[in-house]
């Protein structure tokens, strides 16, 4: 008689080559059902637009058909679901039904980041996939112009956003992307503002913004690393960045800044795209490097990061997107993040679970470690400038301000890094890192 153990057999030869193991050590085979010849299996890939998908099904219908007893052999190819905190005292973001939230960024204007960011998202979408692409750029937005789009009452092509019941925005769909900029609300008019109203635009076009289920959302993040950048990271859980440069010596300095940046948030690097790598004729094999080269090698030496692609000058990359442009060096670009995504999708960087109570806070990892803080203890190690000095370091915060009473009234999770927690006594402004809470709770274990 066929056994599962019969099919985990014949697939374990089918390895991964990001991974570097096979199929059903990986526990990438799931589900498997045989009745009367016919057998059936899931096979759990790291990421929907896995570049290798086909390869896989096909290895594995080949492997399994070979069996003694099958008669046919049906494969569904299936993607691991984000890892989602599940305290009800948290808060639920409208995201929750979006697969991979991808940051493009690049700390230094004019290298290509929106019009690459754009393409990526334009080609994910071809190939069948459910993919938004939010313009993060409040003072300079670009999908309007990429995609000859502008609000009513200018002499462009007329678009206008729409709300739901719930006053939430709905994105704009061109050629099956839902795009959302703020560039489709202001229009042709400048923005001119402050930095806390443009981290609260920030966050209304990402918590309020109707996207629906997707596979991927991608976000065109302004040049530099400030307000907006902290905002986002803080918001929302990024599952990875992708880094945009040029082969110019200014474009690599503050592209490593941008890399710092998502390090100590705790943002993945999925690598490095270097944008304008080189130009060559097309009567010619010659490469003329006009900005420099070995600057993507420099960023992989420093960082370790990987060379995702190089892509030379090409005029037809400046066209307006009102239909995909097929382009080998887009399309493998696309191949190369995803199969970044879904190793780092694998390796998973690990986010407790959280819970609290009256006395305390405890972190719950996924490996089965629990790590309990106190109240008390949490809200003395505030680390704002409302209970630390941020010149001389010394704390003003003393035990005796604190009630004996502090609990928190409201947590919430701060991307992939930390936590923000409103307390009982009014205190909002701290932000906890999981390093903290796990430093605290392994320093109170010692003590008692």
């Amino acid at each position: 008689m066929l056994t599962a153990d019969q099919i985990l057999n014949s697939l374990n030869h089918i390895i991964d080559p990001d991974l570097k193991k096979d199929i059903v050590s990986l526990g990438f085979v799931k589900n498997i059902q045989i009745h009367e010849g016919c057998v059936s299996f899931d096979i759990e890939l790291t990421t929907p637009a896995c570049p290798i998908k086909e390869e896989f099904r096909l290895k594995a219908e080949e492997a399994v058909k070979k069996l003694s007893g099958v008669k046919r052999v049906q494969i569904q190819m299936t993607a691991m679901k984000n890892q989602r905190n599940e305290n009800p005292m948290l808060d639920i973001s409208v995201l929750n039904d979006v697969g991979a939230v991808i940051a493009v960024s690049s700390c230094k204007g004019g290298v290509g980041k929106s019009t690459l960011s754009a393409h990526l998202a334009l080609e994910l979408a071809s190939r069948g996939y459910k993919v938004g692409l939010i313009d993060a750029d409040i003072y300079g937005p670009s999908l309007p112009t990429l995609f000859n789009l502008r609000s009513v009452g200018t002499n462009a092509s007329t678009i206008q956003v729409k709300t739901n019941a719930q006053n939430q925005l709905i994105p704009i769909e061109q050629n099956g992307l839902k795009l959302m900029s703020f560039g489709f609300l202001l229009g042709e008019n400048p923005a001119i503002m402050r930095g806390p109203i443009v981290t609260r635009y920030i966050q209304q076009i990402l918590l309020n913004t109707v996207w629906g289920q997707l596979d991927y959302l991608f976000i065109d993040m302004p040049p530099g690393t400030g307000d907006v950048h902290l905002t986002i990271t803080q918001t929302i859980r990024l599952s990875g960045a992708i880094i945009v440069t040029t082969p110019h010596t200014l474009s690599l300095i503050d592209v490593a800044r941008g890399i710092l940046m998502f390090e100590k948030v705790k943002v993945p690097i999925l690598g490095v795209i270097e944008n304008m790598s080189y130009f060559q004729a097309e009567s010619s094999e010659k490469k003329h490097f006009l900005f420099g080269s070995q600057g993507g090698k420099a960023l992989k030496d420093r960082f370790g990061v990987d060379i995702l692609a190089e892509i030379p000058v090409l005029p037809q990359l400046s066209l307006p997107l009102s239909q995909r442009i097929a382009n080998t060096y887009i399309m493998d670009a696309v191949d190369q993040s995803m199969r970044a995504l879904g190793k780092r999708n694998r390796e998973q960087l690990v986010i407790p679970n959280i819970y609290s109570d009256e006395k305390n806070i405890t972190l719950k990892w996924p490996d089965g470690r629990h790590e309990i803080v106190s109240n008390f203890d949490l809200r003395l190690n505030s680390q704002d400038a409302l209970s630390v000095n941020e010149i001389t370091g010394e704390r003003i915060l003393k035990p005796e301000d604190i009630r004996k009473n502090i609990t928190p009234k409201k947590i919430t999770p701060l991307g992939n890094y930390a936590l923000g927690i409103e307390w009982n006594d009014g205190h909002s402004s701290g932000i906890y890192t999981y390093e903290l809470i796990s430093k605290l709770a392994k320093q109170n274990s010692s003590v008692h």
